[in-house]
């Protein structure tokens, strides 16, 4: 997630952020709940949400901007074939080795999320978390990932606006989505065991189908 903990640390600077910005958090991205789901009970949430959304596994998952690599791990052990992707070198280091330590594989990718060198029509879902707001193009970049699906294939996204600042409204999301894929599904994400706190801002899983 590209988030920040709301009072814990500034926001980050306006998008485009580079890979270095990136490269500078790695070590300590996880200490936020969402990011790290060190907490069982964080990781128990965001499992459930996921999944409740996802296809069956073994279905393939494109983590599109997986930083550390926390859900494409989470997924992975659910018995999903995930590929994360991550312009950071050092998010991408750190998501190897949360994987070797959890012995669980996966794939990891270093590429820029804007235009994802994956196999097109290679994916059953994709998957992004608080990644769409931070393209210098959104619409581009959605358009990059809807080609990464196969046909029937589910777009899920994280998105949020951040009393911290930055992000997409709900509605907002929606339009951009809604200019490439029939349909946009938006659940609000207040439960506090997603974030490790209670939240007063707006974020929400979006979900396409078709």
């Amino acid at each position: 997630g590209r988030v920040p903990a709301r009072g814990a640390t500034p926001p980050p600077p306006p998008p485009p952020c580079p890979p270095r910005y990136w490269d500078r958090q790695a070590a300590t991205f996880d200490d936020q709940s969402d990011h790290g789901l060190l907490d069982p009970l964080a990781k128990e949430t965001w499992r459930r949400l996921l999944l409740a959304h996802l296809p069956a596994a073994p279905a393939a998952v494109a983590d599109i901007g997986c930083g550390t690599g926390s859900l494409t791990v989470l997924l992975a052990a659910q018995g999903y074939a995930v590929t994360g992707l991550d312009f950071s070198p050092a998010m991408i280091r750190a998501a190897r080795a949360k994987a070797r330590k959890a012995e669980i594989r996966c794939r990891f990718v270093l590429s820029d999320a804007a235009a994802p060198t994956l196999p097109a029509r290679g994916f059953d879902v994709v998957l992004a978390r608080h990644l769409l707001w931070a393209m210098p193009v959104p619409d581009e970049a959605l358009a990059a990932w809807l080609q990464l699906l196969l046909p029937g294939g589910v777009l899920v996204l994280v998105e949020g606006h951040w009393s911290a600042g930055g992000g997409l409204t709900a509605a907002e999301a929606g339009r951009i989505v809604l200019r490439h894929r029939g349909d946009a599904t938006i659940i609000t994400l207040d439960d506090p065991a997603l974030w490790g706190r209670p939240i007063t801002d707006e974020r929400y899983l979006l979900v396409s189908r078709r």
